[in-house]
């Protein structure tokens, strides 16, 4: 008599995004952990995927299709995202990236030792993070007394940091809001050259960071030296990023879904924070613009991009 083999359970996540995710590399990053750590597409783990393409109003709607798939676990990004899911279910768990606001003060944990209630996740300190990009480019660039600040809806928390910062440091900045579906960057580079800005902060959204290249090369164009954390910004050409390892967090994110589906509860998984933050120049874009970077922020850089 053949014994019956018995299937192995499979495993469904919810993945919220902003973007689609296999847009982003680092995305794989996430995926490729998970494989790691014994789950794989096809076989033990199916991936829901729902992408709200830049109309946030939609996770509320996405949220619900994911409940009524009864998924093990949502996991999501963007702070509309997470607003949304902790609206619709108090259950299933969630994970958290959270890479440009504070879940704590927006009443997604009750603290980050002790998140309480069903989310847990990363805490990328991207708020914080945002007073610093401003103060680096303001070294790169001593003489900088105006800058020029690309922002989103999803950005807005990050601007209010920005601006706190700008007082400090004595900068005046020009706030260049993004619009609609079809971000016009060419249209806000213009203005920040019209308002005579000296340099550019881009602040961190998924859309953004989608459009890293476009955001890069006008930057360059338009002789604008810009700082980031958009993931992987200097790299695809602009002049410097500082921000956590973008790797690190999806990495810490499938890690939390992993134990999560061995069973431990999101109330007693702390929320983790990044312990790395990259400082990241580019050197050909420095020369491009015909700007020489001090010596002192040269030495506090992880990777120089010759």
């Amino acid at each position: 008599m053949a014994n019956a083999q018995v299937p192995a359970k499979v495993f469904r996540i919810g993945i919220l995004s902003a973007v689609n995710p296999r847009s982003v590399p680092w995305f794989e990053v996430f995926v490729q952990r998970l494989g790691e750590l014994g789950y794989v597409e096809g076989q033990n783990l199916a991936v829901e995927f729902r992408n709200a393409e830049g109309k946030v109003d939609r996770f509320p709607e996405f949220v619900a299709e994911l409940v009524r798939l009864r998924v093990d676990v949502i996991v999501a990004a963007p702070a509309p995202a997470i607003r949304a899911a902790k609206q619709a279910t108090g259950t299933i768990p969630i994970v958290m990236m959270a890479l440009s606001y504070d879940p704590v003060a927006l009443g997604y944990v009750a603290g980050l030792a002790r998140p309480g209630g069903n989310i847990t996740g990363v805490h990328a300190l991207g708020l914080e993070l945002t007073a610093k990009r401003l103060e680096l480019l303001k070294e790169a660039v001593p003489k900088l007394s105006r800058v020029a600040v690309l922002w989103d809806a999803l950005a807005a928390a990050q601007l209010k940091v920005a601006e706190a910062a700008a007082q400090t440091l004595r900068i005046e900045l020009e706030p260049l809001e993004l619009r609609n579906l079809r971000y016009d960057f060419e249209s806000a580079l213009r203005a920040a050259a019209r308002a005579r800005a000296g340099g550019l902060l881009a602040l961190t959204s998924p859309t953004l960071a989608r459009e890293r290249i476009r955001i890069a090369e006008l930057a360059v164009k338009t002789r604008l030296p810009t700082i980031s954390g958009l993931p992987e910004f200097a790299e695809a050409g602009g002049l410097m990023t500082y921000a956590a390892n973008i790797v690190d967090v999806h990495r810490h994110a499938a890690s939390f879904v992993d134990k999560i589906l061995k069973g431990a509860k999101p109330a007693d998984l702390p929320v983790e924070q990044p312990t790395r933050f990259e400082l990241v120049i580019n050197l050909k874009t420095a020369k491009a613009l015909g700007l020489t970077i001090p010596q002192s922020v040269l030495i506090r850089a992880d990777q120089v991009i010759q």
